[in-house]
């Protein structure tokens, strides 16, 4: 033990001054904290521990980290609407950049009292700090939520936006744990997102047969995957997850049987290119080609039935054996001249 400790009652205070004023000055990324010695403040660090002030040094660091973020809280919401975001970038950046330099000084207490009290590590403190005191903030989480939405739709819409900062923000609700990334963000995009749609594909529906209703919808899914990618990956593949669910899976019946313009309107009037693009759209849902496949039996049954129950045809067998094969080589070419839509058709075929 050393007897310097055991006789200095003030030897915690004195070391700890030191560093907590360092620790602020980090933290304010500004020219003073150039002057600091990495190896002094280390050494600092490392006797506080040695010497079982680890306990006093970790609770002091937290509370330090702590006051540093509820002034940035304070100072964020005070931030007028036009500059809310780009004032938390850059507190962000500058915070995030300290916590490696922190950690680097404080290495010591990582390597032994940490593990040995199952604390959390400095930078994982950090990141959780930051979450609980400037994220989840009521005022600030409202109002990052509500900004970072208008952004991205206004995107959406065409309109120029900051994508940068808007990566840069997301990517930092990511760094502070996908839940915290889903609350904020992600979830109430996706449900705004899937209203839009939902009400584009009512429109569109009222507006345009099924064929021209397919090519906008394909259109939606190609904008999707060119447009510029600011967000997580995982949030990119639950947009398409919501542009099949409300464009193609919830309207498929209508689609499907849409009147003059529906899948057997397409069979009969081998519209091979709507063919091939429903089967494509469909196949991306469950249950989308059964469904086809479904009507398809259903049409040639019906087909079959007014044959067969066809007063003038069965005057004429012959006439009524042309109007089969007729119908049976109009399916076999289609089916041979689309060999997607031949999976699709198989089995109906196998009612003529």
């Amino acid at each position: 033990m050393n007897f310097r400790v055991v006789s200095d009652p003030k030897y915690f205070d004195k070391n700890w001054n030191i560093l907590q004023h360092a620790i602020r000055e980090i933290f304010k990324c500004n020219d003073n904290a150039r002057h600091f010695s990495f190896a002094e403040l280390h050494r600092h660090a490392y006797y506080m521990v040695l010497y079982n002030f680890g306990e006093k040094l970790y609770s002091g660091l937290v509370a330090t980290m702590t006051s540093h973020l509820q002034e940035i809280a304070r100072s964020l919401e005070a931030t007028q609407v036009s500059s809310f975001m780009e004032e938390l970038n850059t507190k962000w950046n500058d915070y995030y950049k300290s916590l490696p330099f922190l950690s680097d000084i404080l290495r010591y207490m990582e390597r032994t009292y940490i593990p040995s009290t199952k604390k959390t590590p400095v930078y994982e403190l950090g990141l959780n700090l930051w979450r609980e005191n400037v994220i989840y903030s009521n005022q600030i989480r409202n109002r990052l939520s509500n900004m970072l939405l208008e952004f991205v739709f206004k995107e959406r819409a065409g309109e120029d936006v900051n994508r940068e900062l808007i990566r840069n923000v997301t990517k930092m609700l990511i760094d502070l744990g996908p839940s915290v990334y889903e609350q904020v963000f992600e979830t109430p995009f996706l449900q705004v997102l899937a209203e839009s749609y939902k009400a584009e594909s009512q429109k569109y529906i009222k507006c345009f047969d099924c064929g021209d209703y397919l090519k906008k919808v394909e259109r939606c899914l190609n904008e999707e995957t060119d447009r510029v990618h600011y967000l997580d990956p995982k949030t990119e593949k639950k947009i398409i997850n919501a542009i099949e669910k409300e464009m193609i899976e919830n309207p498929m019946p209508r689609l499907i049987n849409m009147e003059n313009s529906g899948f057997v309107n397409m069979i009969c009037g081998t519209k091979y290119e709507d063919l091939e693009r429903m089967y494509n759209l469909f196949r991306r849902v469950p249950n989308g080609l059964s469904k086809i496949k479904d009507v398809m039996i259903s049409h040639i049954r019906v087909s079959v039935n007014k044959l067969v129950i066809d007063p003038k045809r069965l005057k004429d067998p012959v006439q009524f054996l042309w109007r089969l094969l007729d119908d049976l080589t109009m399916l076999r070419r289609l089916a041979s001249t689309h060999i997607k839509i031949f999976l699709v058709l198989k089995l109906g075929l196998h009612f003529l």
